[in-house]
């Protein structure tokens, strides 16, 4: 494939991700519409993470730069209030995923994320084979007992309340997430907190369904849904999202052989080569 630009791209872009004033996010049934059909969304632009952005998309435009009062600014206020309102009305998977970021993932695509990042095993033998943290695995054990359960009393269940324990109970929730063991149910407000959950409980129906997936076949379907999205990419990117280089190339090139995407296209204006959807 000849050379492309930067720019014919980028217009395109402007539409997938809803970077236009017309197509911006304005509510519930709008988010959930843009989650659906991008797969994966991070909350908040941030470096490094080659996501698709619902805050972004709420502004409806091009690089928006964050504002310094963002406790007053109406964009970030609807992007964090939907962040709350989605997971909690079970619309959507909610958890720090893509590089430990806060990331949507759309149900019809859990079953392909969970079969790619869920656990292979049952929590205690990931404990045992030092796949799992001793906090972690308080955490698993304390919601096991009972679920779901608040922040601070999870932190009691845990014995891990005291304020120089923060750290670690933060670290612990960050690893459960990543690996699909816990997630966000719900925020409440009067105290503000969060409510954890099981996945494997709370999304039962997408995790039965994870275990019946080839690991390739997943990929595929991340990998496709993904590029749709973000329309160009590397293969760092596209690995980051799959959790695993090697899985990035194979299936990058079966994208390739079914003429869903070119690779190896340089982009004018960019170093590098790219994956560049047709």
């Amino acid at each position: 494939m000849a050379d492309v630009s930067l720019d014919d791209l980028e217009q395109r872009r402007d539409q997938t991700l809803r970077r236009l004033p017309r197509l911006r996010v304005q509510g519930p049934g709008r988010a959930l519409r843009f989650i659906d059909e991008v797969g994966l969304a991070s909350l908040f632009a941030t470096r490094g993470v080659h996501l698709p952005c619902l805050w972004v998309a709420v502004c409806g435009r091009r690089d928006p730069a964050f504002p310094h009062h963002s406790h007053h600014d109406p964009e970030v206020g609807l992007a964090w209030n939907l962040k709350d309102a989605l997971p909690a009305a079970g619309k959507v998977f909610y958890a720090k995923l893509v590089h430990a970021k806060p990331t949507f993932v759309a149900l019809d695509l859990l079953p392909d994320v969970y079969r790619l990042f869920g656990p292979q095993h049952d929590y205690v033998r990931l404990y045992r084979d030092g796949l799992l943290s001793p906090a972690a695995k308080a955490i698993l054990d304390a919601l096991h007992r009972r679920r779901p359960q608040e922040t601070f009393e999870l932190k009691l269940n845990t014995n891990l309340a005291r304020p120089s324990q923060r750290r670690a109970f933060d670290q612990a929730m960050t690893e459960v997430q990543q690996q699909l063991l816990v997630a966000m149910r719900e925020v409440r407000y009067e105290p503000f907190t969060y409510v954890w959950d099981l996945v494997a409980a709370r999304f039962a129906a997408p995790v039965a369904d994870a275990r019946r997936r080839r690991p390739e076949h997943a990929a595929r379907r991340l990998a496709e849904r993904y590029l749709r999205a973000v329309v160009y990419a590397s293969r760092r990117h596209l690995a980051s999202v799959l959790g695993d280089r090697v899985a990035a190339t194979g299936v990058a090139a079966a994208l390739a052989r079914d003429g869903i995407i070119d690779v190896d296209v340089r982009i004018r204006g960019l170093p590098g080569t790219w994956l560049v959807l047709r």
